[in-house]
């Protein structure tokens, strides 16, 4: 009877909680990370799962409600005896989720780009900072279209904090700041009209946008409809990916730029494999973008974390995954043992007719996490 019971505790699956939403108005870009998230778990299940062992997970939509994310947080680690969580997109959601791991000695996943400044021990986050993203795109930008900055973004913490990064290092070169913006999470396509105005107005020669969600579409639909050019005034954002140009139209989100890690167009035999296999089963125009590809490659990571420790024990796997590279779609990252984040590529694209970015810049090897912008300075260049 014994060693029936070590055979089944040895073949029980690997319970792990999941918190994107499916449903709200985070939904057009947390959907494709619930997607990445799941597809990477079928792939190690198919494989026959770690050490013999499935890894099973427990799914919840918190319906972008911030205050829901931390609720199934705690649910999942109290009631559904999970430690290990992949989840949230926004700033708020995961600082939702942070105390609630925090106290029960969960693990967080964390694939979203942020605003830096954070550190936890039970978070591994596998997004860009700012370093690895908005100070390689402020220096694009100012020298190819100019100094005058036009902040817009929704009014929570991420934009707010992503734009006293981006401010430092406009005003730090040289650049002035002509306007600011911030419009609730959940704002309509004409709540964004009169804001283009008010941008026209001021005449920027960028347009920086934090906006989130679903409003990103209509912030940039509102900009189409009001005759303004990418050509001379582009909208430059850290957070508009494949997934927000489609729902804008193609046409709309034409010349445009985004600072990523990832882009589908990343040109690597890896990355073929994963958007195949990931059109294979989603649909062949559904494309890939940075949130997803962070969300898969966490999971295979965290998946060979796990056969080496062959526990769950948040410390363990802390311990473990500390230094350790991976070869993602974005090309090798690794996880900073100094920080705790993941150090990606920095890429700059700009949205083209086909709803893709063609790459106009790329980092050499991926860039070490500096979140807390100390090698910086705030400055463009290394000081």
């Amino acid at each position: 009877m014994g060693a029936l019971n070590r055979n089944q505790r040895t073949s029980a699956p690997w319970r792990v909680g999941v918190l994107f939403s499916k449903t709200g108005f985070m939904s057009v870009i947390e959907e494709t990370q619930l997607r990445g998230t799941l597809i990477a778990i079928d792939e190690i299940n198919d494989r026959g799962g770690v050490n013999g062992r499935p890894i099973e997970p427990i799914v919840y939509d918190p319906g972008s409600e911030i205050r829901s994310y931390g609720q199934y947080a705690k649910r999942l680690m109290v009631e559904d005896g999970v430690s290990t969580i992949f989840g949230c997109y926004t700033s708020s959601s995961r600082k939702a989720v942070l105390p609630v791991v925090e106290r029960l000695d969960g693990l967080l996943w964390y694939p979203t780009l942020y605003e830096g400044f954070e550190f936890s021990p039970n978070v591994i986050y596998t997004g860009a900072t700012p370093n690895q993203n908005s100070v390689q795109l402020c220096k694009a930008l100012m020298r190819q279209f100019g100094t005058r900055f036009f902040f817009v973004g929704s009014d929570y913490v991420y934009p707010r904090e992503s734009n006293r990064v981006m401010r430092e290092l406009v005003r730090n070169n040289g650049g002035t700041i002509v306007g600011e913006r911030y419009l609730r999470l959940e704002a309509d396509r004409s709540e964004f009209v009169p804001l283009v105005r008010e941008i026209k107005q001021a005449q920027p020669d960028v347009i920086f946008s934090t906006v989130v969600g679903e409003s990103t579409t209509f912030l940039y639909q509102a900009y189409h409809d009001l005759g303004l050019n990418p050509k001379t005034v582009p909208i430059a954002s850290l957070t508009t990916t494949e997934a927000e140009i489609r729902a804008m139209g193609y046409d709309v989100g034409e010349g445009h730029y985004t600072a990523a890690s990832y882009f589908q167009g990343v040109e690597t035999a890896l990355n073929n494999s994963f958007v195949s296999h990931y059109q294979k089963r989603y649909g062949g125009d559904e494309p890939t973008n940075m949130c997803l590809e962070a969300s898969y490659f966490q999971v295979n990571l965290f998946a060979r974390t796990l056969e080496e420790t062959n526990s769950l024990d948040t410390k363990r796997l802390r311990t473990f995954v500390m230094g350790a590279e991976f070869e993602a779609p974005q090309g090798s990252v690794s996880i900073n043992p100094v920080w705790g984040h993941a150090d990606v590529w920095t890429r700059i694209g700009r949205a083209n007719r086909q709803g893709q970015f063609d790459i106009v810049f790329q980092s050499q090897a991926s860039v070490k996490a500096d979140p807390y912008l100390i090698g910086y300075g705030r400055c463009l260049e290394n000081c």
